[in-house]
C-alpha cells in the first residue's frame, strides 16, 4: 500500500472499544504519515475521537439511528464512494460494514476473516480465539497481521483547555476544592455489569463518613433517575453530575479527582485514558483480561469467582450474583490499603 493514499478505518459502536481502537489509529498513522485518514464511528461515540491528531475527518454512521433503513444506507455508500478512498481497515467484524466499503468501490478491504463476508475482503485476517486477547491487542493484531508495523499499545482521550476549565467551574461552583474528591460511576451499558445501587449508597455515605470524601456520582442524563435513587438511599448528600457533563469534560473531571470508582464502562477507560490518581474498578460478568483498564498503572480491579463461567456475557441475567459479591467493605478495605502504600 502506497503512503500517500486515502485510508477509512471502519470503528466498533461502544465507548470503551473506540477508546481501544485509538492505539490502532496511531499506529495506522505512524504508518502512513501523509496520507489522509479517515474514521468512521456512531454519532454517541463522536466526542471519543474529536480532535484525535491521526484523524484527518470523522464520519458517522448510525445503523440503528439516521442509517437504518436500506435508502439511508445507499445514501451513505454514495457519500463513501465520492470520497474515493484507496483502503479500508474494517475494526469491526459485521457483514454489513465490508459490504458497504464493497459496494463503494474501496479497491483494498482489511479485516478479520467470517464465513460470512470472506468474498468481502481482499485482505483476509485469521482472527484470533475467542477472547484470547485484550481488546486493544485485538485492534493492534488486525492491524499487525495486515502487514503494518506496530510500535506502542496505549490509549488516548483528547480534551482542550476549555474542558478543563468546565471541569475546574463545575468543582468551584458546588465548593470542591482540595477535599478528597470521589466520584463514582454507578452507571453501565447493559445491566448485570452494575453494582447493586444499594451498595452504591453505602459505599458512598461511608466515604463521607469515613474518609471525609466529597462524592460526585457521574453519568449521562438517562442515569439520573438511578442517582437520584442511590442518592436517596443516603444518609449524606453527593453531588450528582449526571448529564450535567459531556465525555470530553468528564475526562477533564477524572484528570481532577482524587478516586474513580466504577464497574466496567466506557468512563472506566476514560478515566484511566487521561491518568486518574486511582481508579477501583468493579468486574463482574466480563473478564479484566479482555476489557480491563490499559495500561494498568494506579488501577485495582475488584472481581470474585461465584462459580460462574466468565466471561459469560449474559445480558438478561436475573441473578447478577457475580456482581453482589463484591460489598462496599471490600471497596473500603481497598482505600485503606492505597492509603496505606502512599
Amino acid at each position: 500500500m502506497q503512503k500517500n493514499k486515502r485510508i477509512l478505518i471502519f470503528n466498533v459502536n461502544w465507548l470503551g472499544d473506540v477508546l481501544f481502537s485509538t492505539a490502532a489509529i496511531r499506529n495506522i498513522r505512524r504508518n502512513f504519515p501523509d496520507s489522509f485518514i479517515a474514521c468512521i464511528i456512531p454519532a454517541r461515540c463522536y466526542q471519543i475521537l474529536k480532535g484525535n491528531p491521526h484523524l484527518d475527518e470523522i464520519i458517522i454512521f448510525d445503523e440503528k439511528d439516521r442509517h437504518r433503513n436500506i435508502l439511508a444506507q445507499l445514501n451513505f455508500v454514495k457519500l463513501l464512494k465520492a470520497k474515493n478512498f484507496d483502503a479500508v481497515f474494517l475494526l469491526h467484524r459485521s457483514f454489513s460494514r465490508a459490504l458497504i466499503c464493497r459496494l463503494a468501490g474501496i479497491p483494498k478491504r482489511l479485516g478479520y476473516y467470517t464465513k460470512k463476508r470472506g468474498f468481502l475482503l481482499t485482505k483476509k485476517i485469521n482472527p484470533p480465539k475467542k477472547d484470547s486477547l485484550h481488546r486493544i491487542d485485538y485492534y493492534l493484531n488486525l492491524i499487525e497481521k495486515a502487514g503494518l508495523k506496530v510500535e506502542d499499545r496505549y490509549l488516548e482521550f483528547h480534551f482542550n483547555e476549555e474542558d478543563i476549565s468546565f471541569a475546574n467551574n463545575f468543582l468551584k461552583e458546588n465548593n470542591i476544592k482540595e477535599d478528597f474528591i470521589v466520584a463514582i460511576n454507578p452507571g453501565g451499558n447493559w445491566l448485570p455489569k452494575r453494582w447493586p445501587r444499594e451498595y452504591w449508597a453505602q459505599l458512598a455515605d461511608r466515604l463521607i463518613e469515613e474518609f471525609n470524601a466529597r462524592v460526585i456520582i457521574t453519568g449521562s442524563l438517562s442515569d439520573m433517575s438511578l442517582a437520584e435513587e442511590i442518592k436517596n438511599n443516603m444518609k449524606r448528600k453527593p453531588l450528582l453530575a449526571c448529564g450535567q457533563l459531556n465525555l470530553k469534560q468528564l475526562g477533564a473531571l477524572c484528570k481532577r479527582v482524587d478516586l474513580f470508582i466504577t464497574a466496567d464502562t466506557g468512563p472506566m477507560h476514560i478515566a484511566n485514558a487521561v491518568g486518574t490518581k486511582k481508579i477501583i474498578a468493579i468486574f463482574g460478568p466480563t473478564s479484566p483480561a479482555i476489557t480491563a483498564p490499559y495500561p494498568f498503572k494506579d488501577v485495582s480491579i475488584l472481581q470474585k469467582d461465584v462459580g460462574c463461567k466468565i466471561p459469560c456475557y449474559q445480558v438478561h441475567c436475573k441473578d447478577n450474583r457475580c456482581m453482589k459479591a463484591i460489598t462496599p467493605d471490600d471497596i473500603l478495605r481497598e482505600i485503606r490499603k492505597q492509603n496505606s502504600n502512599k
